[in-house]
């Protein structure tokens, strides 16, 4: 492709910024092929798309409504983000547009305002709520002088609410995106200066009567082509074309052959590229509608020829002033779907439909609409009836030269309908276009975006936000260790890194050197380490510590969900961060850190969310007397906790409550080892606090008992039973019992001295009073050893009181 200043500077903003894009340019400047080599040479994340099926497949990406799952009519703001009108994304789908770099949007002069707008709310609820895109960058590729955005005159009443105009450019993302446009000047397709001319006086609705004359001298309405000639002609209309064809195909006396598609997998009828009942004549003038994969090339995308003969696999076609015929096969257009390559995590296109058939259409007439992107060497323009904007440069400039045009009528200033509104966004493109200072500035701010991003907390706050307010709202049906450790997390962890970050952030932005990029420099590299070691610290320390540390259950449905969703997000963003921070340890470099941001989205690491948060089934009690019990063991046998059993283990044996070896032997953590030495405990707590709380070999409630345990046994206590008589009668054990009533000791419900005579009371105290410890474990180690822990536990408890 042959180099220019504009196509390189477009180039250099895709790779080494992240400013948002439109490039636009006349007719014939090379934006198709432009888009093809990003795809081919860019390291960033990307997907192609575009408004329309056909669009889709030629720029080989997907339709805008399949890929963002948009409803189809009138999008509103906020529409997506407040409402389920959108198809359930898929997890693959979700992966994909949270690792995103790069969107790009192919013939964005027919994409809609509130389309548009639609993309922007998908792209932040599902990548970042907080910026225009979600963060992403996005290249618009299109001609807003070529065909316009349809839109109803029902759809335009609910619009024209939110939107000055339909074009893209009065979406509110585009006003918020702070887009560089780039309009391509370089003209590949034709050659003569006065054709040129005359195009952008059309292209601008300001047709001289200089150029008007230079081009009617190409009308000549009784202009009748040879079969030989090679002519096409444009016109306004399907069923214009569709006269035109079919009577010169049935004026020929050869023998119709037709051939049928080979269609597999998904493709929409709407898309299909060709007939999928293709009628040819020996002797049809026909068009080539693909470029040719094979290694020859022989025919492009809009070539004009004759066929000589056909066969029951292939097509002949000689074109005009070549020596050689053509023998054409059948072509293949794919159809792709967008998913991650599971080892690599690269986005990978994968081809769901193909549709072949012979590549050519009859083409003695096609519809300027159907031309959009296709170059014709010889043409006849019948623009008499154009009723859209851009309809007539469309047509003039799909010719390569004046030679090769024929006007079957007149051009005047009533074919050519321009949108003023286009005309003056068009000209403001021109007055701002970018120059070199501007590329530079982008990519050291691009740099700087990025390493403020890896210490942005900003979207931590939402959902914690969100957590303590469901908690605040429901705090009678929450049950669990809740709402300290959420403001841990916001008041000592985001909130405060919130403020270190931005601070940091204005910190890089002063000592960032004019010449120097940031990811070259070495003061921000020193700088950058440090913030790394504090981050991860404070991190691990003030966020993942506390939030491992909750535990949550409920019987309400709803909060339960509320909650669980956003005690997700919080963890996945969590885990997503921690990642980043701890693979970035060798310094700041653009494109690891791309690679890394894009691997913290897709890592399989299993969620903990699930295993620390409390089910509805779980008792805290429960945890809690397995957690005296591993202490009392680490304590006695002078080893660490986790050799016990770890905390994983303990939460899943409050989930499933094993009753025998057998079933403590199913849970994850617990060898023959573990069971041999320390089962026999474990499972006489587990027992115990099944059979205190009515729960069978089933793991279900038994419905009679509806009040709590420990308050039958407070009720029986009252009644003038004494703690053997109740556990005999509740077949439960003294300790149980005793464990029930202490309970009630803070409260003053039970006198302490009801339980422990006064002498023995007494001198707890007094041991308590001389003796240094930090928990009831080191206590009991350091006093009389007559003194049970039970009763330690409930003078400790009285002394609360």
């Amino acid at each position: 492709m042959q180099k220019n200043p504009e196509l390189e500077l477009a180039l250099n903003f895709i790779e080494k910024t992240d400013r948002n894009l439109f490039i636009t340019g006349k007719a014939g400047t090379g934006k198709t092929t432009f888009l093809h080599q990003i795809k081919k040479d860019s390291l960033k994340r990307m997907v192609i798309v575009a408004p329309t099926g056909v669009a889709a497949i030629n720029a080989k990406g997907v339709t805008i409504h399949s890929f963002f799952q948009m409803p189809f009519g009138p999008i509103l703001p906020n529409q997506i983000a407040n409402t389920n009108q959108q198809r359930k994304f898929s997890k693959t789908k979700i992966d994909i547009i949270k690792s995103l770099d790069l969107v790009i949007i192919d013939e964005i002069s027919m994409v809609r305002a509130d389309l548009l707008d639609g993309i922007d709310q998908v792209m932040r609820r599902y990548k970042n709520r907080n910026k225009v895109f979600g963060g992403a960058q996005v290249l618009m590729i299109g001609d807003l002088q070529q065909l316009a955005p349809v839109v109803r005159p029902n759809e335009w009443s609910l619009l024209q609410q939110h939107y000055n105009t339909v074009y893209f450019f009065s979406s509110k993302a585009f006003q918020e995106a702070d887009v560089v446009s780039i309009e391509l000047k370089h003209i590949y397709r034709q050659k003569n200066e006065n054709f040129i001319k005359v195009l952008n006086e059309i292209r601008n609705d300001n047709l001289s009567e200089d150029s008007a004359k230079i081009l009617n001298e190409r009308y000549d309405p009784n202009f009748s082509p040879t079969k030989d000639d090679g002519y096409i002609t444009l016109t306004t209309h399907n069923n214009r074309a569709n006269l035109i064809n079919d009577s010169e195909l049935n004026k020929l006396k050869t023998i119709s052959a037709f051939f049928k598609a080979d269609i597999s997998g998904k493709f929409n009828e709407n898309a299909f590229p060709n007939s999928e009942r293709l009628e040819l004549k020996i002797g049809a003038q026909v068009m080539f509608i693909k470029n040719d994969s094979s290694p020859d090339k022989r025919y492009y995308n809009g070539k004009i020829g004759i066929v000589t003969d056909v066969s029951t696999e292939n097509v002949t076609v000689q074109c005009a002033n070549e020596i050689d015929e053509i023998v054409t096969e059948k072509e293949t257009w794919d159809n792709v779907n967008y998913s991650i390559n599971e080892e690599t995590k690269e986005i990978k296109e994968d081809v769901i439909g193909s549709f072949s058939q012979i590549p050519l259409r009859l083409a003695w007439a096609i519809t300027i609409h159907k031309s959009q992107g296709l170059t014709f060497e010889k043409a006849i323009i019948d623009a008499e009836a154009s009723f859209a904007h851009g309809q007539t440069y469309v047509a003039l400039s799909r010719c390569t030269s004046l030679e090769g045009l024929v006007l079957k009528t007149p051009i005047t200033s009533s074919a050519i309908i321009n949108d003023r509104t286009v005309s003056v966004f068009n000209e403001s493109v021109e007055e701002n276009h970018p120059d070199e200072s501007i590329l530079n500035d982008s990519e050291k701010y691009f740099q700087l975006n990025l390493i403020s991003e890896l210490f942005d907390y900003q979207p931590f706050l939402y959902p914690t936000t969100r957590l303590i307010d469901v908690f605040y709202k429901n705090r009678t049906s929450i049950k669990g260790d809740v709402i300290d450790h959420l403001q841990t997390i916001k008041d000592d962890g985001v909130v405060a890194l919130m403020k270190v970050s931005n601070g940091f952030k204005n910190q890089l932005a002063q000592i960032a050197e004019d010449n120097v990029l940031p990811e070259n420099s070495s003061q921000i590299e020193e700088r950058f380490a440090k913030a790394l070691d504090y981050f991860i610290t404070q991190t691990k320390g003030n966020i993942l510590k506390p939030l491992n540390a909750i535990e949550f259950s409920t019987d309400n449905k709803a909060v339960k969900k509320d909650f669980s969703k956003q005690f997700d997000s919080l963890q996945e963003k969590l885990l997503e961060k921690l990642f980043a921070l701890q693979k970035m340890t060798n310094g700041f470099k653009v494109q690891e850190y791309l690679e890394v941001r894009a691997k913290a989205v897709l890592q399989k690491t299993a969620p903990t969310a699930k295993k620390k948060k409390l089910s509805s089934k779980r008792d805290p009690l429960l945890a809690l007397k397995l957690r005296e019990l591993r202490d009392e063991i680490r304590v006695a046998a002078s080893i660490p906790a986790f050799q016990i059993f770890t905390q994983e283990t303990l939460y899943a044996m409050c989930d499933s409550l094993p009753r025998t070896e057998k079933e403590l032997l199913e849970i994850t953590g617990m060898g023959k080892t573990r069971v041999s030495k320390y089962g026999e405990e474990i499972l006489e707590v587990i027992n115990t606090y099944c059979k205190e709380n009515g729960i069978n070999k089933l793991n279900k409630q038994k419905k009679e008992d509806k009040k709590p345990t420990k308050q039958i046994t407070f009720e029986l206590f009252k009644s003038g039973l004494s703690v053997k008589d109740i556990a005999k009668e509740r077949s439960l054990t003294v300790g149980t019992i005793e464990s029930h009533l202490a309970s009630y000791i803070p409260s003053g419900d039970v006198d302490i001295l009801e339980l422990i005579d006064i002498k023995k009371y007494k001198k707890i105290i007094k041991a308590i009073e001389e003796t240094e410890f930090k928990n009831l474990t080191e206590l009991k180690e350091k006093v009389d050893k007559s003194f049970t822990f039970m009763e330690l536990r409930m003078v400790l408890l009285s002394m609360e009181n």
